[in-house]
């Protein structure tokens, strides 16, 4: 059954379907409308859930054989089957197929696709899967509708548009989606929820044009010690407020620290960025932090985090910036002071 992205929600307040599939080139909206389903599957006791990435090596039985499975207390379970090609290939296709003919109970299937052709839609695989469930076409949000999707997403968070806000909004981020949440968050961390005028937002776009502390955290990923120091300088010189930078840099952190975690039991930089729902355009940036940095490093830096967050309660004494710059460094590879 074809739905449209809007009309999903509502579609999952109902009996959940055995098979969802998302395709779509569109990250924000595709990775929305798969928490969705995940949240709605786990709020009907599917408790486990297993993260299976097709790619070269991939072998077609494992699906057969997670949907044989089943778990040590028989809980309900989320297959999260992810074709970043969107092709199965022949004998994904007849997997697929032979999946949905013989549908698993207690089980979930949730398959993540780009955009497909209509080759791919007209596929034995595909019609099969759209029989035994729910399929959803995600597309982007075009020029015309981008001010009223940022005026909607603003209303959400709390803040309230002013004249032209929404409209210069949208043209900052140019059809970005990710990019205009992400300045949708800066704005309700800088002003908290409320009215906000022309002059706020194009306050802070002229600031984010200049040193942007999500161009820090990619760039301590990548492991550019020089340009984290020169782009904290300038977020420091150009008045931005310290909890700002240490939510950008904690939010990074823990997430790398939960990623960390697993790769300690077993699972590798690929397999534990994929299952913390990172999405290609980041995972390399992602894995070269995680195999520069040890697990026990990455829980170093929490750690630093609080400090930094007690320093700017004025807790202790020490300075924010500097321990920003400790972090970001950390971040890099390199040894800090404590």
């Amino acid at each position: 059954m074809k739905l449209q992205s809007a009309q999903l929600k509502s579609n999952l307040q109902k009996n959940l379907a055995a098979v969802y599939v998302l395709s779509g080139d569109e990250p924000l909206q595709m990775g929305e409308l798969a928490d969705d389903i995940r949240n709605a599957a786990r709020n009907n006791g599917y408790a486990n859930r297993e993260i299976m990435e097709v790619n070269a090596k991939f072998n077609w039985d494992n699906l057969a054989q997670e949907a044989d499975s089943l778990s040590l207390f028989a809980e309900k379970k989320i297959i999260d089957l992810r074709i970043p090609g969107g092709k199965p290939g022949r004998e994904g296709g007849a997997a697929l197929a032979g999946y949905c003919q013989n549908l698993p109970p207690d089980t979930l299937l949730l398959v993540t696709l780009p955009k497909l052709d209509r080759s791919q839609q007209n596929s034995k695989w595909f019609k099969a899967l759209d029989s035994a469930g729910v399929t959803v076409q995600v597309w982007p949000v075009d020029t015309g509708r981008l001010p009223a999707w940022v005026r909607q997403r603003m209303l959400a968070s709390g803040l309230t548009p002013g004249p032209e806000v929404a409209e210069m909004l949208a043209e900052q981020v140019e059809g970005n989606l990710l990019a205009a949440r992400q300045e949708i968050e800066k704005l309700l961390l800088l002003y908290g929820p409320g009215n906000i005028s022309v002059d706020q937002l194009r306050g802070m776009i002229a600031d984010s044009a200049r040193f942007d502390v999500f161009t820090l955290v990619d760039s301590a990923l990548s492991g550019n010690s020089k340009r984290c120091v020169r782009i904290l300088a300038g977020l420091e010189a150009e008045g931005t407020p310290p909890p700002v930078v240490l939510w950008a840099l904690s939010r990074e952190i823990r997430n790398m620290n939960i990623m960390a975690d697993e790769m300690k039991r077993g699972a590798s930089a690929d397999q534990a960025a994929s299952k913390a729902g990172v999405w290609n355009n980041r995972k390399g940036l992602v894995k070269q932090g995680l195999q520069r940095i040890s697990p026990q490093k990455w829980q170093q830096l929490l750690s630093g985090c609080q400090q930094a967050d007690a320093a700017i309660k004025g807790v202790s004494k020490e300075s924010p910036w500097m321990l920003f710059e400790q972090l970001t460094l950390g971040i890099c590879g390199l040894k800090t002071s404590p």
